[in-house]
């Protein structure tokens, strides 16, 4: 069956909004899995299982981080592939992608299983806390490959333009998830341990109904082949490689701030903890953008269309402004809810009220951020995401946050990380700007070197002009 390269045609807008929406449905349910189960903790009340789980979860996100960069590579590559309408070499470098990414995280999750003690504690995390967050993790790191061949099948099925699947399969596992966590932590009394299973088992039902469609619904996976994976190894790595340095960077970051936090108490921690459940809930779409968006241009930008690759990144940056937007005004207002809903007291309720009031707002710059990355990732430069990202991790983190924490405490690590991220937000929308400038230069350069070709060979007495005005005619008719 040969695969249509859907997004070459029709609006750009409407392509952003169908498969950002779609994406976030189902990233959401797993989102909101994740918020579940921290209200499912909170609830055996002890503040130490709230942090122990905020905690775990700053590596898990790490590992995760990862899988997401040869998911990367997967989009960018199958996308560009089935653009050009090569269908095989799309089938091919699909499975050796999946190879790939299994390869890499059974490398990552034995690395970080090994040392997962010494980890917590570089983290700030000690005492029961610790010892909870370490039994969590001893349960879901293994599954760490599933989530990696899962993510790359989801991309797969993304740079189809099968944005639906893709949801379905989050979808199913946020489901799975959310049935089996008060069954395991309450029903069998498992505690932290019956988080981790529920996540585990539902890790194997996103694996399932993303790779089973993109095999037998767009067969887009061609026999594994070692010889093909050592062909394909190395334009897969330019790109996985990059993106992963650039995903680690925003775990690293974070790790940072968690353990900038913890030297102001547990209940900090705790609240930070209920933050960074609640935001990739509240923004979902923004999540889903950037995964969405990578397909669109990766398909244009195969088939040579660089005036919808522009117009795709304009119509992203839109959409993330208006959302952040909209999303910054409902938490303002249903802040108290989130504090009762959680039990929140003191310290860890001030710094929930905090993040609603004053730093979400910044998550325009960060859906910035997220679409320049997947823009270099799918245009051929992945090193400057990784540039931007590393920068954000350690100069727009590290003395943002270090001021903060010394003029305004806990409260101020958060400012200070909000800065960060405005300062590499404009920082990557100008360098975005300046690419697709010399891209459009080089388009421009490359019609003239064509025209002047013409000209010689076939037509040495021609008008420049006038082929420079059919040209452009033909470029008009094309895309009526």
């Amino acid at each position: 069956m040969e695969q249509e390269a859907k997004f070459t045609h029709g609006s750009t807008m409407r392509h952003i909004l169908v498969m950002s929406g779609a994406g976030s449905i189902g990233l959401m349910a797993l989102f909101v899995v994740d918020l579940v189960d921290m209200l499912f903790i909170s609830m055996l009340g002890q503040d130490e299982l709230a942090a122990a789980v905020g905690f775990a979860g700053t590596l898990v996100f790490f590992s995760t981080s990862i899988s997401i960069g040869t998911s990367i590579a997967m989009g960018a590559l199958v996308s560009k592939s089935l653009g050009a309408k090569r269908q095989l070499e799309a089938r091919r470098i699909s499975v050796s992608t999946l190879m790939t990414a299994l390869l890499i995280s059974c490398t990552v999750s034995l690395s970080v299983y090994i040392y997962i003690p010494e980890l917590l504690s570089l983290i700030g995390a000690k005492g029961y806390a610790a010892e909870r967050a370490e039994a969590y993790l001893r349960i879901l790191i293994p599954s760490g490959p599933l989530v990696a061949v899962a993510m790359a099948s989801g991309a797969g099925l993304r740079a189809a333009g099968d944005a639906k699947r893709s949801m379905w399969a989050t979808l199913a596992g946020g489901i799975v998830n959310a049935i089996l966590d008060p069954i395991f932590i309450f029903g069998l009394d498992m505690n932290v341990e019956g988080a981790a299973w529920a996540s585990v088992i539902a890790r194997f039902t996103v694996l399932y109904f993303s790779l089973a469609p993109l095999i037998r619904v767009h067969n887009l996976v061609a026999p594994p082949s070692l010889l093909h994976w050592v062909g394909h190894s190395k334009a897969i790595f330019a790109i996985a490689l990059p993106a992963i340095l650039t995903n680690i960077a925003t775990p690293f970051g974070n790790a940072i701030v968690t353990s900038a936090i913890a030297q102001f108490g547990e209940d900090y921690v705790a609240g930070f903890a209920v933050i960074g459940r609640l935001t990739p809930v509240c923004f979902a779409v923004i999540f889903a953008l950037s995964g969405a968006v990578g397909p669109i241009i990766g398909q244009n930008y195969g088939a040579e269309r660089f005036d919808r690759v522009e117009e795709t990144l304009k119509n992203s940056l839109l959409v993330t402004t208006l959302y952040t937007l909209t999303v910054c005004v409902v938490l303002y207002f249903l802040q108290d809810y989130v504090v009762l809903i959680f039990s929140l007291k003191n310290d860890a309720a001030l710094i929930v009220s905090a993040f609603c009031t004053y730093v979400a707002i910044s998550f325009i710059f960060n859906g910035t951020l997220f679409v320049a990355n997947t823009s270099f990732n799918n245009l051929g430069k992945p090193l400057y995401s990784t540039g931007l990202n590393l920068g954000k991790a350690t100069l727009g983190t590290i003395p943002f946050v270090y001021i903060g924490a010394n003029q305004f405490g806990a409260l101020g690590v958060m400012y200070g990380q909000a800065i960060g991220t405005v300062v590499f937000g404009l920082l990557a929308l100008v360098v975005l700007r300046k690419h697709l400038s010399d891209i459009a230069k080089g388009e421009e350069l490359d019609n003239e070197d064509e025209i002047a070709a013409t000209c010689v060979n076939t037509q040495p007495f021609c008008s420049h002009d006038a082929l420079v005005i059919d040209d452009v005619s033909g470029a008009n008719e094309s895309g009526k």
